[in-house]
């Protein structure tokens, strides 16, 4: 389930006794970065709310004052605005300051770590994929099932981006690998610490791949249900802010 924080305990700075080349960030500046990484690469549009701030904390994993603190932030640097009554909240700015987007970004060192991040979670996300087309019981196949629903249904980033922590670490439970399951939950936790909002409709066409993964479970297809995995694992080199930036960069200008 969705790691629920106490408002009033910080987590660990980001990185902390993690893969080495990760950088060492703090909590606040971990989400500053993320949601201005978003903004940078067009992922939230000038003008667009984000969710409560409740639901910020949820959706990337950190206490709600942490979210707090980071939102603050990025309102006194002019990259997101806060507007008060009924039609209030927190928008992406019209024209957030360039300077500040270029400072809220991932290094080079830390986007390979995030990459080597991925391929150990695709080395698990096959194994116990595997043993979850042999060993998912009824109940837990139709709670996948329910949680693709609720991604399907879902209206924005957070609310998926629980949803989909869930339906990953049931499957790594599904695969009843012991002491080796602790271990890929470890490395998914690890790997979400670094998810951005994404577009909704994006996250939508993902969910394609878990519907997908449910079915060739139920029939017991053990190789198509890896392959659905790890398909869904690997794309991540590209579509996780590293490969998004390295596409960004090598992407010729428009006139």
């Amino acid at each position: 389930m969705t790691r629920q924080l106490e408002d009033t305990a910080e987590p660990p700075p980001l990185g902390a006794g993690r893969m080495p080349g990760m950088e060492r960030r703090s909590a606040m500046d971990a989400v500053r970065m993320r949601i201005g990484m978003a903004i940078s690469l067009g992922l939230l549009k000038p003008g667009e709310r984000l969710p409560d701030q409740e639901d910020v904390a949820l959706g990337l994993s950190v206490s709600p004052i942490t979210a707090r603190r980071a939102l603050a932030s990025l309102a006194e640097q002019g990259v997101v605005v806060r507007r008060r009554g009924r039609a209030g909240g927190t928008f992406v700015a019209d024209s957030p300051p360039t300077d500040v987007l270029a400072s809220l970004s991932a290094s080079p060192a830390e986007s390979q770590a995030v990459n080597r991040l991925v391929d150990r979670r695709l080395l698990f996300e096959c194994a116990v994929t595997h043993y979850a087309a042999v060993n998912a019981t009824a109940s837990q196949l139709d709670e996948l099932e329910r949680l693709t629903q609720e991604m399907a249904e879902s209206s924005d980033w957070s609310y998926y981006h629980r949803m989909d922590e869930q339906f990953h670490q049931l499957v790594g439970t599904a695969s009843c690998l012991d002491s080796a399951v602790e271990v890929y939950h470890e490395t998914l936790a690890e790997l979400y610490d670094y998810f951005i909002p994404y577009p909704i409709e994006k996250l939508h066409k993902s969910n394609q791949d878990h519907i997908a993964l449910v079915a060739a479970l139920r029939a017991g297809r053990v190789e198509e249900a890896v392959e659905v995995a790890r398909k869904h694992v690997d794309i991540l080199h590209r579509t996780m802010f590293m490969g998004l930036a390295q596409g960004a960069a090598k992407a010729p200008a428009s006139d």
